[in-house]
């Protein structure tokens, strides 16, 4: 696509992200059903679904022709990501947004041809919302947002999954031990925020497609380094072990997990 009509959907769907916001603000003000998936730690809730289709409808409106993978499966079957492919998380942090009624976030990611074009983030109850692509760069509430500086993973905190951490898989009690400090939240788009922000030098979880599809997006702009743990790249219709960080953090976390 052109730049110019990259920015043009970025502010469409900037629109739509705001209008999702706003209608599950007034829906967790109503009487919520909540139902396990496949465990009583995975969860979902009418307010996942009805906000996944929603933004699946409107996508479709803005980007015909599209296919689009959501969480909750209200959008299409992908086995591709030829063409235009919109991979859509409608409330990461479940658990969260159930129990605490904060700290989840509403994600979207666009690929064109497999290439990662915009993505978003929207931190629903701080109000931050992280948008856009490495053809127009990276804004924060439409504010141009710097590249985090290319920290150490000595030297910053680090964004870590509690099933990783509480077994040790991949090191992780290593990796949180050379950090400043562990931080666990819950929310893969919330984590990966705070590292978008320069608050964490990295993040590792085993993640979804739709876990970091917008991620990948914002942090590859903003010359972060998303990969799978082991160093190779991820892929986008499949889940692993995700690693986003400073490529400084990187080199670290790979030297400790080999």
């Amino acid at each position: 696509m052109e730049v110019a009509a990259l920015q043009q959907l970025n502010q469409a769907v900037q629109k739509v992200m705001q209008q999702a916001r706003s209608q599950v603000l007034v829906k967790m003000g109503t009487a919520m059903t909540v139902m396990e998936k496949t465990s009583r730690k995975d969860l979902v809730t009418n307010v996942d679904r009805s906000n996944e289709h929603f933004l699946v409808q409107a996508l479709q409106q803005l980007d015909p022709g599209a296919q689009i993978l959501g969480e909750e499966g209200s959008g299409d079957h992908v086995t591709t990501l030829a063409g235009h492919v919109w991979i859509v998380d409608p409330i990461d942090g479940t658990m969260n947004f159930v129990h605490q009624r904060n700290h989840f976030a509403i994600m979207a990611g666009l690929y064109i041809d497999g290439q990662p074009t915009l993505g978003y983030i929207y931190d629903v109850m701080a109000a931050k919302l992280y948008a856009g692509g490495p053809a127009i760069g990276v804004t924060l509430n439409g504010t141009a947002l710097a590249a985090p500086l290319d920290l150490a993973l000595s030297a910053g905190l680090f964004g870590a999954s509690a099933p990783l951490l509480i077994h040790n898989r991949y090191q992780m009690q290593t990796i949180a031990a050379t950090s400043l400090g562990p931080r666990i939240i819950g929310s893969a788009g919330i984590q990966i925020s705070q590292v978008l922000a320069g608050e964490l030098v990295g993040y590792l979880s085993y993640l979804r497609p739709w876990d970091f599809a917008a991620g990948r997006v914002l942090a590859e702009t903003l010359g972060l380094s998303v990969t799978q743990v082991d160093g190779t790249p991820v892929n986008m219709l499949s889940s692993g072990a995700v690693l986003i960080a400073t490529k400084s953090a990187q080199r670290a976390i790979l030297a400790i997990v080999k």
